[in-house]
């Protein structure tokens, strides 16, 4: 069954930001200036969506940086995907954090010149350190979410996702509960955490200066802070289950090489190869172009880089 419950039909969901809070500093007492900026206007059963940007800033992770592709490819992990297109190149990676996303969430917005801003070393650790000192000085039952914004497979543009959670439910799992219609469900497990982070940055934006909105109408999902269900590191999906581990162009140039491989190891005669087939030389796969429209026509051929696999697409990536 859910995990405390699903909101009945007459409730109401509200969000606002909390203006004033200004630029944040390395060592800043940050639940006292979202205090300070909040007033009054808390509430028991509310949950503070906190950009990770400012947990960031207070925490120290701005460093210097004259090149961003080096600080990216030091918080890198596991490199997914990467895509070429004017502007550079877009690379999609598992960070240190655990996290899949776009540059490794090296961010150069909104800092100091020569610098960049890394993620929260433990986004879990700080979203519990800030819950703890609001909940202690204000006697209220209230979560915090840090969020951050990414981009998705199969869906274009950007939305915010839950990165670091404390006295929140992440996920409300619904299985073993009844549709309307009297079914089973047994597949739905609702991301409630990344539910109300996009919902949250509908009000905070991305130029508004407004780091920090309050979503109230959801204290079912509030509860102790150290609930092991609750930290947003249980939203990542493990690579047992992650059906999409690479980049479709970095798939087909690993299943190439496996092929080719697998053919040279069978003395596999040149005539049997079939017409028109990829020829690996020391760039990696060619891809041999075919007769269609346009949209079937293939991207450039993967190459194997120091950063992993750099293929050309026909435009710029969305992440």
């Amino acid at each position: 069954m859910g995990v405390f419950g699903a909101a009945g039909p007459d409730s109401r969901l509200e969000v606002f930001v909390l203006p004033g809070i200004g630029e944040i500093r390395a060592g800043d007492d940050l639940a006292a200036v979202i205090l300070a900026a909040a007033g009054a206007h808390l509430a028991d059963g509310d949950i503070l969506a906190v950009t990770s940007k400012i947990v960031s800033k207070a925490e120290g992770r701005q460093v210097a940086a004259t090149d961003r592709e080096q600080a990216i490819t030091d918080e890198t992990v596991r490199v997914v995907a990467t895509r070429a297109h004017p502007g550079g190149v877009t690379r999609i990676v598992e960070n240190r954090q655990g996290l899949v996303m776009a540059a490794a969430g090296v961010d150069a917005s909104n800092v100091a010149e020569g610098t960049v801003l890394l993620l929260p070393a433990d986004p879990d650790a700080s979203a519990r350190a800030l819950c703890t000192a609001v909940r202690e000085t204000t006697g209220l039952r209230v979560g915090v979410l840090i969020t951050d914004t990414v981009g998705r497979p199969w869906r274009d543009g950007q939305t915010d996702i839950a990165i670091g959670a404390a006295g929140v439910a992440v996920l409300d799992d619904l299985r073993g509960t009844t549709d309307a219609h009297g079914r089973r469900l047994d597949v739905t497990v609702a991301a409630v955490a990344d539910e109300i982070a996009g919902a949250a940055d509908l009000i905070k934006g991305k130029t508004s200066g407004n780091p920090v909105a309050v979503v109230r109408g959801l204290a079912q999902l509030v509860g102790p802070i150290d609930a092991g269900d609750r930290g947003a590191r249980r939203l990542l999906r493990d690579s047992a289950n992650d059906m999409f581990r690479v980049g479709s162009a970095e798939a087909f140039a690993e299943g190439y090489a496996a092929g080719l491989a697998a053919a040279a190891n069978r003395e596999t005669p040149a005539g049997d190869l079939p017409v028109g087939a990829p020829s690996a030389d020391a760039n990696g796969p060619q891809v041999a172009t075919q007769v269609g429209s346009a949209g079937e026509m293939p991207v450039a051929a993967p190459s194997d880089g120091a950063d992993g696999p750099e293929v050309a697409t026909r435009g710029t990536a969305s992440w």
